[in-house]
């Protein structure tokens, strides 16, 4: 099946949006559909800065994964990983160590058929079609145990991805669960939108994204830094994204509706 050229999966519905296909959408990506970009367009109607947003939060991703290398770590389970644009993981990762290992795991079956299109013949990448609110089915994925070493740290991102999980699925249990399957030394990375900030538009893109296939869920800063319960922040802490080892040189840094942190298991 294709829409205008593009290669949809059997049983997909283009009619109905996908966050991971909106996001693409606000990156520029090509993924996405009309559906998706017409929920984009609301967002940006009421989140002029809805772009912004979305590149800081994988400028975020990526220098979160360098933090990661710097530390030794060489193996990542990317969660909500949507759909693989310009700077994601593997591309990020194996640019500094081509033999870094990358896991993603997202339940869009765009997202993850375009993921197996793009790491077609990367013996060190591949992608998992599951629900990151089922972390023992994540966990115990063929994939998942033959790719990454349990016995060393591992880098867990979760990168834009808990403002799509409602509080009676327990975000924080879910963390934890996870948190107790990685091995002492691995890293965290975990950012979160927020109506900290601008509630009035955040609310906006709720109503927006009320009848796509992911509505959002944003969270104050207390119950992001909650998140992280059981691990150790590493400096600066929990901080608009921006702020997070922001890249040498950058000045004038304006904080956003992002909140953003990585954390060690000891």
């Amino acid at each position: 099946m294709s829409v205008a050229g593009e290669r949809i999966p059997e049983g997909v519905d283009v009619r109905l949006p996908s966050a991971a296909r909106v996001y693409d959408w606000l990156l520029g990506g090509s993924h996405n559909f009309d559906a998706d970009r017409a929920v984009g367009e609301k967002v940006m109607a009421v989140l002029p800065s809805g772009r912004q947003v979305a590149a800081s939060n994988r400028a975020f991703l990526r220098r979160a994964v360098r933090y990661m290398i710097t530390q030794g770590i060489t193996q990542f389970l990317d969660l909500g990983s949507g759909i693989p644009t310009v700077g994601n993981v593997h591309e990020v990762a194996q640019n500094a160590d081509p033999g870094c290992r990358v896991v993603y795991v997202d339940y869009d079956e765009v997202a993850v058929a375009h993921s197996r299109l793009i790491l077609e013949g990367n013996p060190n990448a591949t992608v998992v079609a599951a629900d990151l609110c089922r972390p023992r089915a994540v966990l115990t994925s063929p994939d998942v145990q033959t790719m990454l070493d349990f016995s060393r740290p591992i880098g867990l991102l979760m990168v834009a991805v808990f403002h799509f999980v409602p509080d009676d699925l327990r975000p924080r249990e879910i963390v934890a669960d996870y948190r107790a399957a990685l091995p002492p030394g691995s890293l965290v990375a975990l950012s979160h939108l927020t109506a900290d900030h601008a509630p009035r538009a955040m609310a906006a893109v709720t109503e927006a994204m009320k009848n796509s296939r992911d509505p959002m869920y944003f969270r104050p800063y207390a119950e992001v830094v909650a998140l992280f319960d059981g691990l150790q922040l590493v400096g600066p802490g929990v901080v608009s994204a921006p702020l997070w080892h922001p890249e040498p040189g950058i000045r004038d840094i304006e904080p956003d509706d992002v909140y953003a942190g990585v954390a060690r298991k000891t």
